[in-house]
């Protein structure tokens, strides 16, 4: 609770300093996000697929949503299956249909067999690209066109007010709706593990049960009475591409969430405050940014990362290799995405999302100011006692893989 505590504080200071810009209207003309030319990876895809240069498998909808997931280098295996009713299609949601999500750090794509498939790209400067399309029924690509509707979901508080990721975690009812939610609205690596995945089935042997996964409940009396409701008992796998929701790829979606909307604050904040001070950045304002700038590297190296359970954490092999596939190894062979699972997530923490385009296009000043921020968080000539958890061993090993695979460190760094 002191970890939530003390995020929640961090998160909010900066709001105090810089409340009087609306930072995250899509309509400014510091933004343009529905009329500026997009350079998300799904939209630069999308002509491919109009032409015919890049070919979808229309045999049936698991033979499409794999075709699709191959072409935009999401792996199969970090499949999720939701069984709440707390997305856009409810109607087609439930226990005997969950809906199916896949993600890489770049797309984000939800399937629902008989429904519609839901897109989330990032484009580096806007944030959440939004498409929703028929599945095909007659062998041909179907339209494919952005949707507004997303944002009444992807653009809210816990999003940072930009369009973003967005997660929850309820109790589903006997309808599939939720009746009881958790987390206050907070995403990140921060929250409990015992407060995640509800509504969500979770596969495997995790080595711990203490979530709020494969639960579905009921109102008794005034209180929630839950029950186990175990995966594939109420569907088919095999309209799914894989078989799993295994816990590692619902503890990186997490991460991932909560660092985009982050980084994505302060581009949009940048942004915003260079438009209303014609080019310059006043001093209040700047002073949100460093806020920002702090509050990211304290996420950037997991400073308030949920505890793990005695005994560590199980995962599914397949998608641990297909995470690992594109790793930036160090000339030592170690690199930012190394798991740990016994005591935390990584061996090396500090998030491999460094590496990330969302992060790559921030304005150069906020970047550059962040590289100050972890050099001296990292040091082990001067330690910071924010970051006393962190051993020299640790410190020295992040800061050699940085310094190999980074290019635009500051001089001296």
């Amino acid at each position: 609770m002191k970890r939530i505590q003390a995020f929640v504080a961090l998160s909010m200071a900066h709001l105090a300093i810089g409340q009087d810009i609306n930072y995250s209207d899509p309509h400014s003309p510091a933004h343009q996000y529905h009329t500026r030319e997009l350079n998300d990876p799904f939209t630069r895809m999308i002509e491919g697929f109009e032409t015919g240069e890049r070919e979808l498998d229309y045999g049936s909808g698991r033979a499409f949503i794999a075709s699709l997931l191959e072409h935009l280098n999401v792996p199969v295996s970090s499949q999720l299956l939701v069984f709440s009713r707390t997305s856009l299609q409810t109607r087609y949601i439930s226990g005997k249909n969950p809906r199916a999500m896949y993600f890489n750090e770049d797309v984000y794509v939800g399937y629902i067999p008989g429904g519609k498939v839901e897109i989330i790209s990032l484009d580096p400067d806007l944030g959440g690209i939004f498409y929703i399309f028929d599945q095909p029924k007659s062998g041909e690509l179907p339209v494919i066109e952005r949707s507004g509707r997303c944002m009444n979901c992807h653009a809210v508080a816990e999003t940072r007010r930009i369009p973003g990721l967005s997660l929850r975690s309820v109790t589903p009812g006997p309808n599939w709706g939720a009746i009881e939610t958790f987390r206050n609205k907070q995403i990140g690596h921060q929250i409990p593990l015992s407060q995640r995945f509800g509504g969500y089935h979770v596969t495997g042997d995790a080595g711990f049960t203490e979530h709020k996964g494969n639960r579905i409940g009921r109102e008794v009396g005034g209180k929630v009475i839950t029950e186990t409701l175990e995966p594939g008992t109420q569907f088919d796998w095999s309209i799914y591409p894989a078989a799993t929701s295994d816990i590692l790829p619902h503890l990186l979606l997490e991460h991932q969430s909560g660092f985009v909307n982050l980084v994505l604050e302060a581009t949009y904040r940048a942004r915003a405050y260079q438009y209303v001070g014609k080019g310059e950045i006043n001093p209040r304002h700047y002073a949100v940014l460093q806020s920002l700038g702090e509050e990211l590297v304290r996420y950037l190296l997991f400073a308030d990362e949920a505890e793990f359970p005695a005994g560590g954490i199980k995962v599914d092999p397949q998608y641990c290799e297909d995470f690992l596939a594109d790793r930036k190894e160090a000339s030592t062979g170690i690199s930012l995405k190394d798991l740990d699972l016994e005591t935390r997530l990584f061996k090396h923490r500090c998030s491999y999302l460094i590496y990330s385009e969302v992060f790559k296009a921030t304005p150069d000043l906020f970047k550059q100011h962040v590289y100050q921020i972890l050099g001296k968080a990292i040091s082990t000539k001067k330690p910071d006692p924010n970051f006393a958890y962190l051993s020299d061993t640790e410190k020295d090993a992040i800061a050699s893989i940085l310094r190999e695979t980074l290019t635009d460190l500051p001089d001296g760094w």
